[in-house]
């Protein structure tokens, strides 16, 4: 079997012995589509013959991109197997042009790499420095202002996703190599990502009906990106209806939106946003959705809808931002954001929908309609009691409605599932909650 041909995005190597060679066709692919793809184990004509795969070797992959290529860029390195073959394949992405492999900068033409000439490379740079974004600019905040524990916890995420190499931690350096510093300063990036001046906002909001009119709970907070996307993921989580599962006779709660989803939603949100001083997320939780707001319209000519149909290159707008949270495994890959959402909710049989605005983008994910939900007698009955009186145990459950314990408790399991009724506090002495109206 032949996996294709070569091309500008493309390349096939026989073994990681040709690593140095690979890394020179990565630089050159990224210096003139911004992406490009690596196989090891393809003959050039795109024969596979397969390679040698193992944790080390994979790392092995991992550093020797990560030293060579200037930018530092983090690419996507699996092991695949086709017809029994095991092959690597490695993904790059990057919008920092001009790179270097090994002090030297390169041009795909076709499938060849050839070096880049003097004045080209003058155009590249120009190129580059006429791009100034926001979050490159000087913050203004020292580097020595900056959230330690989160920035560890950070670098120890980084390692243990393979995205960064397993090294001691210096915190200076480790800024430096992600491009979050101005001399002695940390840039717009840096300080969003980790400062410790509460740079960035959040408001929260939880609504009686799907209508903004009658708040339930409402709440601001403040921090950088990493603590602002850990409360928000708290927050919805609290929030939302969870049931009981039983696999191999374990319990397990499962909420009602996979974690996957909200997580994916989240980081994406913060990594488009458009950030300034009055830059505010927002998260709102109604009876029948979510939504996840971020200031600063879809950062792309494309339609979101186009990112699900097509395989297009993913355009970012904080670059700086983006692939901090993809080290950091929030983001699975650069560029396969609102693809990735759209898989897990088909898998998860939910609903959603994405609406562009001109100061701001939703991500909207439907809730279960509990409208839907059909009772019968007994869990009409018992539901009817609980809204009385909340405080009602099963013997007392039992004796209104003339059945056994054993039937009560078998469905207040069953209302737990459908996520009409939660239970709050103890067995003893706890109350039960009622999510619906019957």
């Amino acid at each position: 079997m032949k996996l294709g041909i070569e091309s500008e995005t493309l390349e096939f190597k026989k073994s990681t012995d040709e690593l140095k060679e690979a890394c020179v066709g990565i630089c050159a692919m990224l210096n003139k589509h911004q992406l490009g793809s690596v196989y090891f184990g393809v003959k050039a004509n795109g024969e596979i013959i397969g390679q040698n795969v193992t944790e080390s070797t994979l790392r092995d992959v991992s550093r020797m991109i990560y030293e060579a290529i200037k930018p530092q860029i983090f690419p996507v390195i699996d092991k695949e197997t086709i017809d029994g073959k095991d092959l690597i394949h490695v993904q790059v992405n990057g919008t920092e042009a001009p790179y270097s492999a090994f002090g030297k900068y390169y041009l795909r033409t076709a499938d060849e790499d050839r070096e880049i000439s003097p004045a080209e490379l003058q155009q590249l740079f120009l190129r580059k420095t006429r791009a100034d974004p926001w979050e490159t600019q000087d913050s203004g905040i020292s580097m020595t202002l900056i959230d330690k524990t989160q920035l560890r916890k950070f670098f120890e995420n980084g390692i243990q996703a393979d995205r960064l190499p397993a090294q001691a931690f210096k915190s200076s350096a480790l800024l430096n190599s992600l491009g979050l510093t101005i001399d002695h300063n940390l840039n717009n990036a840096g300080n969003l990502l980790f400062g410790k001046k509460c740079p960035l906002q959040l408001k929260l909001a939880l609504f009686a009906t799907d209508e903004k009119l009658t708040f339930l709970d409402l709440m601001r907070a403040e921090g950088n990106i990493f603590q602002i996307l850990s409360l928000a993921e708290q927050y919805i989580l609290k929030n939302i209806r969870w049931r009981v599962q039983i696999d191999n006779m374990e319990r397990k709660e499962v909420p009602e939106i996979p974690i996957a989803i909200i997580r994916e939603l989240l980081s994406n949100s913060f990594a488009h946003a458009l950030y300034n001083s009055n830059s505010i997320h927002e998260i709102d939780i109604h009876p029948g959705m979510i939504v996840i707001y971020n200031p600063g319209s879809f950062a792309n000519p494309y339609k979101p809808s186009d990112y699900i149909k097509k395989n297009l290159p993913s355009i970012l707008r904080n670059k700086l931002i983006a692939k901090a949270l993809y080290i950091s495994k929030n983001i699975e890959e650069f560029g396969s954001g609102i693809k990735r959402v759209d898989a897990l909710c088909k898998d998860a049989g939910i609903k959603y929908k994405f609406q562009n605005y001109e100061l701001g983008f939703k991500a909207v994910i439907y809730r279960y309609s509990q409208k839907n939900i059909t009772l019968h007698e007994t869990e009409k009955s018992i539901l009817a009691l609980l809204k009385q009186n909340p405080m009602m145990t099963r013997d007392e459950l039992a004796e209104r409605i003339s059945k056994t314990v054993r039937t009560v408790q078998r469905t207040i399991n069953s209302l737990r599932d459908k996520g009409i009724i939660e239970r709050d506090g103890s067995k003893k002495n706890g109350y039960w909650i009622v999510n619906m109206n019957q």
